[in-house]
């Protein structure tokens, strides 16, 4: 007789770094695109599966406690659904995408981000990509002339949440 398959909560957790400032002063300062672009930068994502959260930046996959960055508690939580996908077979899966796709050298501002990590992770544990208002916002800066003249000053940026462990398979998460 098979055993039923345990189901795991799966959230997204969207910090926003600046903590509202970019949104209320880039309108006021330089106009609505260039909101955009501090709205891109300020942005991170994570996701929270198996009672940890993990994420990517500029050093990688990292893992913590909910919430146990620096960054504090999350501004927004999505709830994903839920997944079959055992522990086991996700930090396969994260040690795998930590090893192509998602190495630190890979991050890039608007096509290899946080975001990118989290929308793939989501797919993969639930078949649901992210809210599209996230996902779709490096397009919506890249089409607009003013995001075209920032990108390459944008394209050096390099965004890893303080706190949080790099993940490593061989060791468990840390």
């Amino acid at each position: 007789m098979e055993e039923p398959l345990s189901l795991h909560p799966v959230k997204l957790y969207v910090y926003d770094l600046s903590k509202g400032m970019a949104r209320r002063l880039s309108p006021l300062m330089l106009g609505p695109l260039f909101h955009l672009c501090f709205v891109l930068c300020d942005r991170h994502t994570s996701i929270i599966v198996h009672k940890d959260e993990f994420f990517y930046g500029s050093g990688g996959i990292s893992s913590c406690a909910p919430g146990g960055t620096l960054l504090g508690p999350p501004d927004t939580v999505v709830d994903l659904g839920n997944t079959e996908v055992t522990e086991e077979i996700f930090l396969e899966y994260l040690s795998s995408l930590g090893e192509s796709m998602f190495r630190g050298e890979s991050y890039n501002l608007f096509e290899h981000n946080c975001n990118t990590f989290s929308n793939e992770v989501a797919q993969f544990l639930t078949g649901r990509k992210i809210p599209s208002y996230i996902t779709d916002l490096p397009a919506e800066v890249l089409a607009t002339p003013f995001g075209q003249a920032l990108r390459p000053l944008l394209d050096s940026i390099q965004i890893q949440p303080p706190g949080g462990n790099t993940f490593s398979r061989h060791n468990g998460q840390s």
